[in-house]
């Protein structure tokens, strides 16, 4: 497994969590990790399944507070699950649209698109 702080290829177990996860040792930088850092799971008291579930009904409309009270949890946990998945995800979608390359961009309906009123375009004299 590779370290996600120093990306160096070897690491070591180094013990278990209170939880029971499987701790593990980077031998570069000596920095202590588990398998779920730096995903939506880490340090959570919910199952993945949970987790899917919440994520699953709210992109399908369902408000935060009716998925706390169907899923049991805080309404502070389900609102923190939805920004940790919306924030992870705008990552990955910053990465992968850096890499496209163009020429042109077209802006069509852009002042429909602000809402701009023909009184609030300057016109030359």
């Amino acid at each position: 497994m590779n370290c996600p702080f120093c990306d160096h290829p070897k690491s070591h177990k180094h013990g278990k969590t209170s939880k029971g996860s499987q701790r593990y040792r980077c031998a570069s930088c000596r920095r202590t990790f588990t398998e779920t850092f730096d995903t939506l799971y880490y340090r959570r008291q919910v199952t993945p399944e949970q987790v899917e579930m919440i994520l699953q009904a709210h992109a399908e409309g369902s408000s935060l507070r009716g998925l706390s009270r169907i899923g049991k949890r805080a309404y502070g946990t389900v609102v923190d699950i939805v920004r940790a998945a919306r924030y992870k995800a705008q990552l990955g979608h910053n990465e992968e649209v850096q890499a496209v390359e163009c020429a042109q961009i077209t802006g069509d309906e852009m002042w429909s698109f602000v809402k701009k009123s023909k009184n609030d375009v300057v016109q030359k004299i």
